[in-house]
């Protein structure tokens, strides 16, 4: 009997220090309180559920960037939010901004809604603005989750446009092992093992001023693209652009 009071209070004890070290990160932390408890949520989820190996994020603190990675599941911002440790603001379909189950999640999150066909002017000007601020924006260039056995979809340059008109650097992500059933919660479910791996900012600064000029934008994102394959390991992957609707509309 000795013994199982001595483990229960010790239990209770690491509670208890546990809740103490949440409340004093939440204090300390960039986030309000709410923001803080799904963080900690997100910490779970990646570092417990979905064994993720963490880097080490290569920007400091302050520096605006725009982050662009691969897109192989619906909870990819997860792992690279965990990794900054700063609010990463993330292109949003706005229909699911909008949508009564998780729209309160992306807003908590400060997700950037936006729609899906064409160029949205407002989204884009609010990005530009927040990443000339020191803000982190997070951008798919596939524009929706790669169902293919390719290994990338065609590439879209809007986010060499909002790097470049904010003047700040591209940083490209690959993550390997992303869970994704089919559905937007089924990661929730779904065990995994994940690595996160960041490449060497791309510095935009020759091109400030040019993004008007015939293939500035689709080189760059040519670029990008291969960039984030080079971390995978696929050097011989030929990035290609998601034709040319987006030339006409930048």
């Amino acid at each position: 009997m000795h013994h199982e009071v001595a483990a229960a209070g010790f239990l209770l004890l690491l509670v208890a220090a546990a809740v103490a070290y949440a409340l004093w990160w939440c204090w300390r932390s960039p986030y309000g309180f709410w923001q803080a408890t799904i963080y900690f949520v997100t910490l779970f989820l990646t570092r417990v559920r979905w064994r993720t190996q963490i880097p080490p994020f290569p920007l400091p603190p302050g520096q605006g960037a725009v982050i662009i990675s691969n897109h192989r599941t619906s909870v990819d911002p997860f792992f690279i939010q965990i990794v900054a440790n700063r609010y990463v603001r993330w292109f949003v379909a706005r229909e699911y901004c909008e949508h009564p189950a998780f729209g309160w999640f992306l807003r908590a999150t400060r997700a950037i809604p936006t729609n899906r066909g064409g160029v949205d002017t407002a989204a884009t000007k609010l990005a530009i603005r927040s990443a000339s601020q020191g803000d982190l924006i997070g951008m798919f260039p596939e524009g929706r989750i790669n169902r293919t056995e390719e290994f990338m979809l065609p590439g879209r340059p809007g986010a060499i446009l909002v790097a470049i008109k904010a003047r700040v650097p591209i940083l490209p992500c690959y993550i390997e092992g992303a869970p994704y059933g089919g559905h937007v919660v089924s990661p929730l479910w779904m065990t995994a093992r994940v690595r996160v791996r960041f490449g060497e900012p791309l510095d935009l600064s020759a091109y400030y001023g040019r993004e008007q000029e015939p293939d500035v934008l689709g080189n760059l994102c040519i670029e990008a693209l291969a960039a984030i394959a080079k971390l995978a390991g696929r050097e011989d992957f030929q990035p290609r652009l998601a034709g040319r609707k987006w030339n006409r509309e930048s």
